[in-house]
């Protein structure tokens, strides 16, 4: 498996991170197979959310891991915290008790990467600083992030923030690239000129954030997959194509399609299924051409101007 630098930090971690927002759909046999099937494919780098199955995403993924302190400096862990039950929370009390549930759940003292989730409206970003300090200094977090964040609100916290925010989870895909077909079409007078995000990739290329695409095989928020769906014929011919073209699967095209930007993101997965984890990370070795890429992203509908 490839790796990365996330962000401006020095820590190491794989093209493909590994996300746990459904290992609760596993039982204890399954989960602890999938994990492993994940370190075995150089996918040590897995992403949390203490709203995950209400917490308990994160106690099955510590179970089936079987933690202990060996088999922690193995692995990266990620998690994000500030969604709550009809809101969201940036407050420092929030964010230090949240974390706390976390470490206690994945059976850990630390987190490598900590994620605010969704933005606040009303975050106050001196608390979020405040509670990132706290963090650092009692060793509980090791390094900070965003998730769903355009420039401005990154700016926000980075005015009182004193840590480098090194990775910004995204929702991304082939067919959800507004982010992408923005900064395409620019100064056109069609629906993908409009730039939905405030220029988020270029901000994030130019800040050194490593983007994390989250669904990186969904249509719309959370519709379905677009990999073999009657949605996206034309789409899928061409992932076929290509797919045959280099002898690996679907799967393994629509990841390696975005690990061809050159901007390095870190996808995040988010299957539990063995084979598509195995595909996922077949993609580290794959490199699109100029050509593919183009065929692809106007495959799914993506113009260009």
């Amino acid at each position: 498996m490839k790796k990365i630098k996330l962000g401006t930090s020095s820590l190491e971690v794989p093209v493909v991170a590994v996300g746990c927002m459904r290992i609760n759909s596993l039982d204890k046999k399954q989960a602890e197979t999938f994990v492993q099937t994940a370190l075995e494919e150089g996918a040590n780098f897995f992403d949390h959310a203490d709203i995950y199955g209400g917490g308990a995403c994160e106690e099955i993924f510590a179970d089936a891991i079987q933690m202990n302190g060996d088999i922690r400096e193995k692995v990266i862990l990620q998690s994000k915290v500030g969604i709550r039950k009809g809101s969201f929370d940036f407050s420092k009390e929030h964010i230090l008790e949240a974390v706390n549930g976390s470490l206690k759940r994945l059976k850990t003292d630390y987190l490598d990467v900590l994620l605010l989730h969704r933005p606040d409206a009303l975050v106050e970003p001196e608390e979020v600083a405040e509670a990132f300090d706290q963090l650092e200094r009692s060793g509980k977090v090791r390094h900070f992030g965003v998730s769903n964040q355009k420039p401005m609100q990154i700016e926000l916290l980075k005015k009182h923030v004193k840590q480098p925010l090194v990775a910004n989870q995204l929702q991304l895909s082939i067919t959800n690239a507004t982010m992408i077909s923005n900064g395409i079409n620019v100064n056109m007078e069609n629906d993908a000129a409009i730039d939905r995000d405030g220029s988020i990739l270029d901000y994030c290329r130019l800040h050194d954030i490593t983007v994390q695409p989250w669904s990186p095989f969904q249509y719309g928020f959370f519709e379905g997959v677009f990999l073999g769906s009657d949605k996206f014929p034309e789409l899928n011919r061409v992932i076929d194509a290509v797919a045959a073209k280099y002898g690996v699967s679907n799967t393994t095209i629509a990841i390696a399609w975005l690990l061809r930007h050159p901007a390095k993101m870190q996808p995040i997965t988010g299957t539990m299924n063995l084979d598509r984890i195995k595909d996922c990370c077949k993609a580290s070795d794959i490199t699109l051409t100029r050509e593919d890429w183009y065929e692809i992203y106007r495959a799914a509908g993506n113009i260009l101007p």
